[in-house]
């Protein structure tokens, strides 16, 4: 019985901290979103019920005749929404950093293309939309049996960072705790063990990025590790091992070693734990919204309602 009812009280908190996303957004106007080659019913789709939701106000780029199939294809009404006509994918990138860069898109979404590909448009030296930090994805999860928001960083983008990566991925994920009013969040740096062994780089690069916070190389959230993962999210397992931290236990954001440990992560929680999720890219000079094809409309929307956060709030120390 204590079972099904603990089952049943996690039904019903799913989605209450992407509930909050939207919230938080409801006030503000719609967010001007260059949608990059949205040609397929699954994209197109998010893009058009998150302008129907007041979200964004969505320019479509693409070829304008797939599009409109597309649109057909899924019983969408195109009427009174902007497109740009373009012959491919790579021109469709190529324009939306054009409209972000001159400031007539407050943000990029990416449509029906790989996202290497939207990507290289981003970083080329001529996109305008380069800063001086390394850019990365945080997924913002919403994990029923979990009291608070958990950001996890970086899962989708940077494959094997080094400390310099390293500490941009966690001032991103600091940045993007702050756009969603976590003041100083609580950053859990993560490894297979919660002490320094010179043999696991994750666990000198933990402590390296702990002893950076306190110089003020990393700023705006409070720093601890190396941790594992039991002892960043459970208060009874860091208390086990005679953990003493402000962040075992109460993390707000992980940090992981490498894209393949983030992308089992985070794909563990969506599927075993029936986790929901937002994602964006920070580090540019616009939010990218990145989604996947097999995102829910509910992380689609979140994640336009969390561009809309990240666009309003002041970029960190590093982002120039």
């Amino acid at each position: 019985m204590t079972n099904e009812v603990n089952a049943a009280e996690r039904s019903k908190a799913a989605g209450t901290q992407l509930l909050r996303l939207m919230r938080m957004a409801e006030a503000q106007p719609p967010l001007r979103t260059a949608v990059v080659h949205p040609v397929d019913a699954l994209s197109l789709t998010g893009a058009v019920e998150a302008a129907r939701r007041g979200l964004i106000d969505p320019i479509l780029i693409g070829p304008i005749a797939r599009i409109r199939s597309a649109a057909q294809a899924a019983g969408l009404d195109l009427q009174g929404l902007e497109l740009i006509d373009v012959e491919h994918s790579h021109q469709a990138a190529a324009r939306a950093c054009e409209l972000a860069a001159r400031g007539e898109a407050a943000a990029i979404m990416k449509g029906a293309l790989h996202t290497d590909e939207l990507l290289e448009a981003v970083v080329a030296g001529h996109s305008g939309l380069r800063t001086d930090r390394r850019m990365s994805h945080v997924f913002v999860l919403d994990v029923p049996s979990y009291p608070r928001p958990l950001l996890v960083s970086d899962a989708a983008l940077n494959v094997a960072p080094d400390l310099a990566t390293k500490r941009d991925i966690v001032q991103n994920a600091i940045d993007c705790a702050h756009a969603m009013d976590i003041a100083e969040p609580k950053v859990a740096i993560l490894s297979a063990v919660e002490t320094v062994n010179p043999k696991m780089i994750s666990t000198l690069d933990a402590a390296a990025l702990c002893k950076m916070a306190d110089r003020g190389q990393i700023v705006g959230g409070v720093l601890d590790g190396p941790l594992a993962f039991d002892n960043a999210i459970s208060l009874e397992a860091a208390e086990a091992k005679g953990i003493k931290s402000p962040v075992a236990g109460r993390a707000d954001i992980l940090i992981v070693p490498d894209i393949e440990s983030g992308n089992m992560l985070a794909k563990q929680l969506f599927y075993l734990s029936n986790a929901q999720s937002a994602g964006i890219i920070m580090g540019a000079r616009v939010p990218i919204i990145l989604t996947s094809r097999a995102d829910p409309e509910a992380s689609r929307l979140a994640s336009c309602a969390l561009a809309i956060l990240v666009s309003q709030h002041k970029p960190g120390k590093y982002l120039r």
